[in-house]
């Protein structure tokens, strides 16, 4: 008998922390023995990851979907392979590399982690963000990923009706996750 447990994805700024959601967001992914998969860079991706390993008692794994730093369309170029400056961040359990380069506004195209983020996730919680988290929360709904989004000054409005579910704090993220 296979035993899963939940593996929840959190996106989000990949330059600012956002620390007073995502610090204690990570703490509680860890307290209830879930994973947290991420792109394993700064930001957000840091900030979640250093709360959920902040917690003292048993908790899961953080993944980290690391991108390459440039195209590797070559074998000359796959001997290279690498990620860019920074990742993984020092708080990543599980660093998945890859040899997707794209992200940002490239963020929904083929060559972007951001595909396999969503994937292996169970359930994505937005936070605050730019174009790589839109471009996540879109490849969530298009893949019909359980989404919740901590919609900050009301920033991520245009994802109202789509099926995903808006939320203005994190104990309404905690209820959603929970039942």
């Amino acid at each position: 008998m296979t035993i899963h447990k939940k593996v929840l994805g959190v996106i989000g700024s990949g330059s600012k922390p956002w620390d007073e959601f995502s610090l204690p967001l990570g703490h509680w992914i860890a307290e209830q023995g879930f994973h947290l998969v991420n792109g394993g860079g700064g930001g957000v991706m840091e900030a979640v990851a250093r709360g959920f390993q902040s917690h003292k008692g048993p908790h899961g794994l953080v993944l980290g979907v690391l991108p390459a730093d440039k195209t590797c369309a070559t074998a000359e170029e796959r001997s290279r392979l690498a990620p860019p400056s920074g990742y993984p961040n020092q708080h990543i359990d599980v660093p998945i590399r890859t040899h997707l380069e794209l992200s940002g506004s490239r963020g929904m195209e083929p060559g972007s982690r951001n595909h396999i983020v969503v994937l292996t996730a169970d359930v994505v919680i937005a936070l605050p963000g730019a174009d790589g988290t839109r471009s996540e929360i879109q490849l969530c709904l298009e893949y019909r990923k359980p989404l919740v989004i901590l919609n900050i000054n009301q920033a991520w409005n245009a994802f109202t009706g789509t099926g995903a579910v808006l939320v203005d704090s994190l104990d309404e993220i905690y209820r959603l996750v929970l039942h």
